[in-house]
Order: C-alpha cells, then sequence, then structure tokens
C-alpha cells in the first residue's frame, strides 16, 4: 500500500470483514479510513500509471465495501461501490489478476435492479456482462438473478419466494428479501383490485406470510379493515372515486374543445 499505515488498516479490514460474526460498525469505520488514505494516495479513483499491485488492493477495498453495504442494507451505498468498482471491472480488466468477488457482486447488482423495479436496465446490464450464454447458466451468481427475473415475468413468485433458500452468498438473501418486498406490494395491490375481502388465513398464504402478526402489520400499512372476529381482511378500494371524477373531466375538456373547433370552421 501507499503507507505502512494503510497496509495495517487494510490487513485489519480483511481479519474484521472475515470474522463471523462480522463486526459491521469496526468495517464501516475501516472502509471510511481507507477510503481518505486512497483518495490522498491518487488511488481513488485510479489513476492511470498506479502500482498495479495498489490497484488490487484498491479494488479489494471497493469490493468488501460493497458486500458491507449490502450486509448493512444501505443500497444507496452499494450503488456507489458498485459504480466506483466499474472502472476496475472494465477499464483495468485485461491489467489486473481476476477478483473472485466480481461476479458475485455483479450478481448483486442485476437483483438491486429487480428490486426496484428497473426490467430494462437489468437486461442491458446483463447483455453487457462479458459471459456467454453457457457461462451465465453455469455461474451461480448470475444464474441466479436471471432466474428471478424470469419467474417475476412469469408471476411465479412461489418460486422467488423459495429461491431465498438457494441463494449462492448471504448477501443475496437480503436483497431477495427486498425482492419479496416489492413482490408483496404487487400482489396486496391485485387483492385490493380482485377481492372486497379474504380470510386472514388466506390473505397471509397469498402474501407469504409465516404468522398472523406480521400480516396484520403489513395489513395496517396499507390501510385495510381488520375483522378478527370474522378473520376476515376488507380491502380499502382506492381511487375509484378520482377515477370517475377525471373522466367526468376529460369528458367536459373534449367537448369544450368541439365547441372551439366548431367556432373556428
Amino acid at each position: 500500500m501507499a503507507t505502512p499505515h494503510m497496509g495495517s488498516l487494510y490487513k485489519e479490514l480483511q481479519r474484521v470483514f472475515e470474522a463471523r460474526p462480522t463486526d459491521l460498525a469496526k468495517t464501516g469505520k475501516l472502509l471510511t479510513q481507507l477510503k481518505i488514505g486512497l483518495v490522498e494516495a491518487g488511488l481513488y479513483p485510479p489513476q492511470g500509471k498506479s502500482n498495479l499491485q495498489d490497484l488490487v488492493v484498491t479494488r479489494d477495498i471497493l469490493e468488501i465495501g460493497a458486500l458491507w453495504s449490502t450486509r448493512v442494507k444501505d443500497i444507496p451505498s452499494f450503488d456507489r461501490y458498485f459504480s466506483q468498482l466499474q472502472v476496475f471491472y472494465t477499464d483495468y480488466s485485461s491489467d489486473l489478476p481476476p477478483s473472485k468477488r466480481e461476479y458475485p457482486i455483479r450478481g448483486l447488482n442485476l437483483i438491486r435492479l429487480l428490486t426496484q423495479n428497473r426490467i430494462a436496465d437489468f437486461h442491458t446490464t446483463l447483455e453487457s456482462l462479458p459471459l456467454s450464454a453457457d457461462q451465465i447458466a453455469e455461474s451461480p451468481y448470475i444464474s441466479h438473478p436471471v432466474n428471478l427475473e424470469r419467474w417475476l415475468m412469469e408471476g411465479s413468485y412461489s418460486k422467488v419466494w423459495n429461491a431465498r433458500e438457494e441463494a449462492p452468498t448471504e448477501e443475496y438473501k437480503i436483497f431477495v428479501d427486498s425482492l419479496v418486498g416489492t413482490i408483496r406490494n404487487e400482489i396486496a395491490s391485485c387483492e385490493e383490485a380482485a377481492y372486497n375481502s379474504l380470510p386472514l388465513k388466506d390473505a397471509a398464504t397469498l402474501l407469504f406470510f409465516k404468522n398472523q402478526t406480521e400480516l396484520l402489520s403489513f395489513a395496517r400499512e396499507r390501510g385495510w379493515q381488520i375483522d378478527l372476529t370474522g378473520a376476515t381482511i376488507h380491502f380499502t378500494k382506492k381511487g375509484e372515486e378520482k377515477i370517475e371524477i377525471l373522466k367526468e373531466k376529460l369528458i367536459a375538456q373534449n367537448l369544450a374543445y368541439a365547441r372551439e373547433l366548431e367556432q373556428i370552421i
């Protein structure tokens, strides 16, 4: 590293991050200190004539930062780390030795795009990977989000839910949990449109809740009416009155335009 002090901090970061359980608070502090040191050393962002070994260490620090961000559920921080890593994964790909963390992190980024419903960006990012179709299928880190996207498009939400247990790393489970939250809201919107009410048990099954307490908390957030005596949930029909008002306004506007056109002609 640029200085003996930074080298010592880097070794401490590796030790703390690899420990089980990981001290996430200390990892965050070490990352902050090391990023300041990297900036001062001209390694963050990297300069064209930087020592290759220093670049490898810098990449490793940023990769630990991306994984740490996932573990503390700081998605904006993950986005920043992944953006910074793109320079190493593209511009320096032919100069640096491969990183064992690259494709786990690339896969995490793909799932992140799914959780944000950015399907077009998902496909663009997937197509930009330097992998063949066979290599994608063979990589557990890339095939996992690819399968998730396919199941989402099919509406096979139960497969997405079960995929959590098949996640290749613990960080993937965190993102899949976030994806399940997105799915729950989609299913809830469909339930509101399709039903006036549902038994609590059926609603819990459809929404992948393991117990009634979780379901009731979710129902209150959605503004649903809960009938514990009858063990049912009544859905609040949102927006119907507003839609009707909008229709009336559009009709009135169209009639006004028609009258104006008649006057012009």
